[in-house]
């Protein structure tokens, strides 16, 4: 009987007992626990929370975030109902944990990479950044160090897994109501259109923004950051038509048809015209509660007494260099577009625009350019097609450029490039030459050991370096200029050379701390010349210096020089000038009889030719000898380009094995440090 107890009764089937469910992410279901308005009302809060977070992050500062919270309680609400709007979408949706997960970290990056930026430039995150991403991303290392890099990347790996994870496995609403919650949201966003009406009718936040920085500053980043994003190119003036457009010259300014046509004519005896525009460059005495071993820019200091000179007004601040080209290229002023917005970047990659190459090439001017930087870099060898010029001389066109501490190229190699595009034409020449060593960013440690200008004064030990490296870069473009008008003196044609400073370099500056009544925009500008013009000093505007120096030289070629010289007195002259940029860039160009008269060029990159000369087989390797080659030069085949060794400007070593049928296919390409190609030889 035991035995039979014992034994285990195959009848019978074991049971077994199922373990209690654990609840995946209880934490988060409680989101759910309450009503709709519950739900709303905790998505508001955290808006807020996120706006205080941004905007400290903007300031460097969670006291600073509070101050501005308190100070500014309804441009504070505003933003929040901006970030609130975006959040209150996610409502529609069932897996709302995750659309919240995800917008919250949009917005905190944003708040994030916003405040980075403005640790290395004075001139905050805006849309038009991402346009000019790439240019961006190959800079980096510049700005960042590697470690820092490694912690972001990994930081992004890691919240990109979460939300994987989040999304597979988040908790899901199940009891919806969707018509009932459409109804809200769609009272949400009636009621943010009423808010932002009223917002902008009674002056809480604004719609033009004079000083970008300040912009954000007073308006709150995610407003300013958006109307970037929102407000592009130039907006079609009120009442613009033909006749409006035409009304804005007198008569004998156009042609019989009042329309503008373009004239091919040589003009004799006038000078060449060249422009140097130097990176970050302006008067380091300026800065208040700085003082230095020696003057940082004794020349340029010297110039000024002798020729035209003055403060020199630019259109960005910290950053912004190509803004600061258009300017002076087209005549138009970028405060016509959207904030933050890059015309290089946008329009100018699509549209021609008359500037002053077109307009000089007309008066029988040859027109180049010269960057010792990267050829891509801002669009600009697409830009520069669109702008008239015959040739565009970068770095990858240059041999033996020194390399600043921070790596970029010093000026001193732009006088030689300077010399030979005056040389390269039998004709005059139209030069703008842009100049890039005095960049940021700017160490907070000693990495110059022993530097020609010491900072004996400063209010931070960090300042201290950071103005000691950039008062160094300073002084060495300093005597780059004094090197260049010395040439340029010597030279047997008449030059006028017009120089200043891009924008203020990315440092701890402030109008508080700037002397004279200087601002944010001012920099400083020389004319000079070898032919005797008048000394006359007064403040230079970038976007209205090209008329300015064709004025002086009794020259009035284009359109837009000849607007500001014969109106810039005109009550609506601001108004009349913007209207006029949106009929050549965006309207329907009634100034050209509705016929866009300028062709893109065919822009030769670089002014010498790089040639071939023969290819030799050494050794079972290929050499190929020719002329003009750089450290950026590489062998290429069928549009491949080939593992290469740069042994001097007239050998090349191939590294790679092809097929002997294939030699006669290879070429030469300029390739930039990032893989595009500037350039082939035939």
């Amino acid at each position: 009987m035991g035995r039979l107890f014992r034994k285990k009764d195959k009848r019978i089937k074991e049971v077994k007992i199922k373990k209690p469910h654990k609840e995946r992410f209880p934490r988060l279901k409680a989101f759910y626990a309450g009503s709709l308005a519950h739900r709303v009302l905790v998505l508001f809060l955290l808006s807020m929370a996120d706006m205080l977070i941004i905007e400290s992050l903007a300031r460097h500062s969670l006291i600073a975030g509070i101050v501005f919270m308190c100070t500014h309680p309804l441009v504070f609400l505003f933003n929040s109902c901006i970030i609130f709007v975006t959040y209150a979408v996610g409502l529609l949706i069932r897996r709302q944990v995750f659309w919240i997960s995800v917008i919250t970290f949009i917005w905190l990056l944003l708040g994030v990479a916003n405040g980075i930026i403005l640790l290395n430039r004075m001139t905050p995150l805006t849309v038009a950044d991402f346009s000019v991403m790439n240019d961006g991303l190959t800079l980096v290392t510049n700005y960042l160090s590697k470690g820092l890099i490694a912690l972001i990347i990994g930081a992004v790996v890691a919240v990109l897994a979460i939300f994987v994870v989040l999304f597979i496995k988040g908790p899901r609403l199940e009891k919806f109501g969707f018509k009932k919650t459409l109804a809200v949201v769609l009272c949400i966003l009636l009621a943010f259109g009423g808010i932002y009406q009223l917002s902008i009718r009674t002056g809480v936040v604004g719609t033009y923004f004079v000083n970008l920085a300040y912009a954000y500053r007073d308006y709150g980043v995610p407003y300013s950051f958006m109307s970037s994003w929102l407000n592009k190119g130039i907006d079609k003036p009120s009442g613009c038509s033909e006749e409006s457009i035409k009304d804005l010259f007198d008569k004998g300014e156009l042609s019989e048809d009042g329309t503008y046509k373009r004239e091919k004519k040589e003009i004799a005896d006038r000078p060449n015209i060249l422009f140097l525009q130097l990176e970050s460059f302006m008067d380091p005495t300026a800065v208040e509660g700085f003082e230095y071993s020696q003057d940082p820019i004794p020349n340029f200091r010297r110039l000024m007494k002798k020729y035209s000179s003055g403060l020199y007004v630019a259109p960005a601040v910290g950053a912004g260099t190509a803004n600061t080209e258009f300017e002076n290229i087209t005549g138009i002023s970028v405060k016509f577009f959207g904030p933050g917005e890059y015309p290089y970047k946008e329009i100018l990659q699509e549209e021609t625009c008359e500037s002053m190459a077109y307009d000089l090439r007309d008066a029988g001017y040859s027109a180049h350019v010269i960057h010792n930087h990267r050829g891509s870099f801002y669009g600009r060898n697409t830009a520069f097609k669109n702008l008239g010029f015959d040739t565009f001389t970068s770095l990858e066109y240059m041999n033996n450029a020194l390399m600043t501490p921070k790596n970029w190229a010093k000026d001193s190699i732009l006088t030689e490039q300077i010399m030979e595009a005056l040389k390269s034409t039998k004709n005059k020449d139209y030069i703008y030459t842009i100049s890039v060593q005095g960049h940021g960013k700017y160490p907070t440690e000693q990495i110059i050991t022993d530097p020609d200008v010491v900072v004996t004064k400063a209010p931070t030990k960090e300042d201290k370096w950071q103005f000691e490296y950039y008062v160094n870069q300073m002084y060495e473009m300093d005597k780059f200029v004094k090197n260049l008008t010395d040439t340029l003196a010597r030279f047997d044609e008449d030059c006028i050379l017009v120089m200043y400073g891009d924008h203020i370099p990315a440092l701890n500056i402030t109008e508080e701390n700037l002397k004279n009544g200087r601002t944010l925009f001012n920099t400083e500008y020389i004319i000079w010349d070898n032919f005797g013009l008048e000394k006359k000093d007064g403040t230079l505007k970038a976007y209205e210096t090209a008329a300015e120096i064709q004025k002086r030289i009794g020259m009035k070629e284009g359109l837009i020089t000849t607007y500001q010289q014969d109106h810039h007195k005109d009550k609506n002259y601001k108004k009349g000038l913007e209207a006029l940029a949106y009929d050549i860039l965006y309207g329907e160009k009634y100034i050209y009889g509705e016929k866009n008269p300028f062709k893109p060029t065919k822009l030769k990159m670089g002014i010498k030719d790089i040639k071939i000369d023969k290819i030799v087989e050494i050794g079972g390797k290929y050499y190929i000898k020719g002329k003009n080659f750089t450290e950026y030069s590489k062998i290429s085949l069928d549009d491949e380009v080939l593992e290469t060794t740069y042994l001097g400007p007239t050998l090349l070593e191939l590294k790679e094995k092809v097929d002997k049928n294939a030699i006669e296919r290879m070429k030469v390409s300029q390739v930039e440090k990032y893989n595009e190609v500037l350039s082939t030889t035939e």
